[in-house]
């Protein structure tokens, strides 16, 4: 090589560095060697007729800026590709570009610099891969709330943001049902590598946006482009992969990159709404790979769990709140941990924009106005009410600790038809019942079926009440 061209590299190679992260850098541009310098045109050696490929297809904007900042405006670039290595005989075959009969050489026309890109090679220049990486900056492990509920999960997804695709939990495949904070934990896991020593390009990806993007790049003809993309991350996560049922292409592509990065030790982190074995519509071989790594589920949090999470919440906002109004909201809201924050952004509006402080009476209002949202119609304080009323006693007595016979056979009434119409767990209704245990519950429900099979009043009477809340229901 000559001794300008060499030098003229160089210049061009600060540049690069500036503009691409460390590993695509001694990837894609260290093992180039600079042939010679003609005026302002720079021809370089790559090792093979793909590597030209890559780079013309992912890195012509920063060779662009590398060569009109070194040469100037009229600087140019050429390519001396290496088609035949040969041997102690025969000297290296290479094929210039551009060249005269580039295109009948070559069935892929080469593309001149100035030239757009694909939509992929944007995020494949920088080298703060943040805004590339899809990832909430809020949603870290210090915000997610640990419980018995999650506890395998989170403890999986902190080994594997500590060493990403190194443990054996590649693939983490992490299902549970709808706002249990899956989302939270598949990008807290990622925020964590991406802030960690390594530089990672870390992605995350909904499956419908990967099924988006690659039917575009087929429509485009830019499937390659694609493809390469997709094979330089080094933690894939991909969001709601059940999405995925039904569409073979998509699958087809998605097999094969999720072959290369494993076998690269990539890391792949997914989300699910249920366990592979209940996954329909994913082809066999797919579903075979999700199970190579860790499947952990997470399940709806526990009381003392969903404490915890209204309490950091709360905390985050500045704001205080007593402790009877969060074991109320603990208790009332049994379903998902969504739905829970939904109830305290609520209320948090309400006690701001009305100016009053929080207390149990602004929650118990809050629940009613929202309660079509949690539960069904048929609320617990709606089934105290009506069986107090039928069996002529005091609210307050329902509630109470008295051991009366009219009183407990009542109450027990209203046990029964709170497990039956709502979907409060024993233990919240338990609560809402003067804080008894749920166990009481479980007895009380059994008493009401027995007497119900002995007593033909009792019967009558439970019926005629049951119609009072279906008709609600309804």
């Amino acid at each position: 090589m000559s001794s300008e061209a060499n030098a003229v590299w160089k210049e061009c190679l600060r540049v690069i560095e500036q503009h691409v992260s460390e590993q695509s850098f001694s990837t894609w541009f260290k093992p180039i060697n600079p042939v010679r310098l003609e005026g302002s045109s720079l021809t370089i050696q790559v090792p093979s007729q793909f590597f030209y490929e890559w780079l013309e297809d992912n890195y012509v904007e920063v060779l662009k800026l590398a060569i009109k900042t070194t040469l100037g405006q009229n600087g140019r670039l050429e390519y001396a590709v290496v088609v035949d290595r040969g041997n102690s005989q025969n000297q290296p075959y290479m094929v210039s570009y551009p060249q005269g009969n580039a295109a009948a050489n070559n069935p892929k026309k080469p593309k001149p610099l100035e030239e757009s890109k694909s939509p992929f090679e944007m995020q494949s220049l920088n080298s703060d891969m943040l805004l590339q990486s899809n990832l909430n900056p809020n949603y870290s492990f210090n915000s997610y709330i640990e419980g018995d509920c999650n506890r395998l999960a989170r403890s999986a997804g902190f080994a594997v943001a500590t060493k990403p695709g190194i443990t054996s939990f590649n693939p983490l495949m992490v299902y549970g049902g709808v706002g249990l904070g899956k989302t939270h934990l598949v990008q807290a896991i990622g925020n964590e590598i991406k802030n960690g020593p390594e530089e990672k390009f870390v992605l995350y990806v909904s499956s419908e946006k990967f099924v988006n993007q690659f039917m575009d790049s087929i429509k485009d003809g830019n499937i390659k482009s694609f493809t390469n993309f997709y094979m330089q991350v080094d933690v894939l996560i991909i969001d709601d992969i059940q999405f995925l049922a039904g569409k073979d292409r998509t699958q087809e592509m998605f097999f094969h990159i999720f072959n290369h990065l494993h076998q690269n030790k990539k890391q792949i982190i997914m989300t699910s709404d249920c366990p592979p074995r209940d996954l329909k519509g994913l082809e066999e071989r797919l579903l075979s790979r999700f199970k190579w790594g860790l499947t952990a589920d997470l399940q709806m949090p526990d009381f003392e769990t969903r404490v915890a999470i209204i309490k950091r919440k709360m905390q985050s906002e500045g704001i205080y709140i007593p402790d009877d109004v969060i074991e109320y909201l603990a208790y009332t809201v049994d379903t998902n941990v969504r739905e829970l924050e939904g109830v305290m952004i609520s209320l948090i509006a309400h006690a701001s924009l009305n100016r009053v402080e929080i207390d149990l009476t602004l929650a118990k209002q809050i629940m009613k106005n929202i309660v079509k949202d949690i539960e069904t119609e048929v609320g617990i304080d709606f089934i105290q009410k009506t069986v107090s009323d039928y069996f002529d006693i005091k609210l307050d007595d329902l509630k109470a600790k008295t051991r009366k016979k009219e009183i407990v056979t009542a109450r027990q009434v209203a046990m029964y038809f709170s497990k039956e119409f709502t979907n409060h767990s024993l233990k919240s209704i338990g609560y809402h019942f003067g804080g008894r245990d749920h166990s009481t519950v479980i007895h009380a429900v059994q008493t009401v079926n027995d007497l119900m099979e002995t007593d033909t009043a009792f019967r009558n009477s439970v019926n005629e009440l049951k119609k009072k809340f279906k008709m609600r229901s309804y």
